[in-house]
């Protein structure tokens, strides 16, 4: 595999995983039209043995995990652990970001500590609101959106050259165009997002080299 790589995690087995797998179909878009090689382990595909084994065996230099997580673990289909702080060859020499609750707090530092260049993520859980009405179309759930389409920002902007760095901020700059449009619209149906918006703004870190490029 070549370093213009993205790996990317779609495990799909609950609401909350259904919604992330179909919101990081932009970003596999994205990548393919710049010609970058993607590894869509969707579904079941999202396993332990698959996501480790395409990690130390092909060394993508981008990944982009979606699913549950902890302080210490990214989850994957069923909720099986596809990365913990033990996995130094997994991560070794790559950029990761995990859509994922809480992973940066200790996950991201160990990833750092055992050869990862850079790891964004959230140090408390990655939350976001959606529509009841669309959960069965989530890419037309606009309220998800607010949410979704800046933290895909993050794999975007590596994509075109910005530095991990840039990436977080250009992220963090959508989720506040997203808030500062939302205040103006006090009678909006989407106007008590803003406290969670500003939530995942402020949770979402750096780890790592910042000026770490794709």
């Amino acid at each position: 595999m070549t370093s213009k790589s993205l790996l990317v995690t779609r495990p799909e087995h609950d609401p909350a995983t259904r919604y992330l797998a179909r919101w990081s179909e932009p970003v596999l878009e994205e990548a393919r039209k710049k010609g970058v090689r993607v590894v869509d382990l969707h579904k079941k595909k999202a396993s332990p043995n698959r996501v480790r084994g395409i990690l130390e065996k092909r060394s993508p230099r981008l990944v982009f995990f979606n699913g549950h997580g902890s302080d210490e673990v990214v989850a994957g289909h069923d909720n099986e652990v596809i990365l913990g702080e033990g996995d130094k060859e997994a991560v070794e020499g790559k950029i990761l970001f995990a859509r994922a609750c809480k992973s940066a707090k200790k996950l991201g530092p160990a990833s750092i500590a055992n050869g990862a260049v850079a790891y964004i993520g959230y140090e408390e859980d990655f939350v976001f609101s959606l529509n009841e009405n669309k959960v069965s179309r989530p890419l037309e759930d606009r309220t998800a959106g607010l949410f979704l389409e800046p933290s895909n920002h993050v794999v975007i902007a590596l994509l075109k050259g910005h530095s991990a760095g840039e990436a977080n901020e250009r992220s963090r700059r959508l989720y506040g165009t997203n808030i500062a449009h939302l205040l103006t619209q006090e009678g909006s149906e989407d106007y008590d997002a803003v406290k969670l918006l500003y939530w995942d703004m402020v949770h979402q870190v750096v780890c790592g080299d910042e000026n770490a490029v794709f």
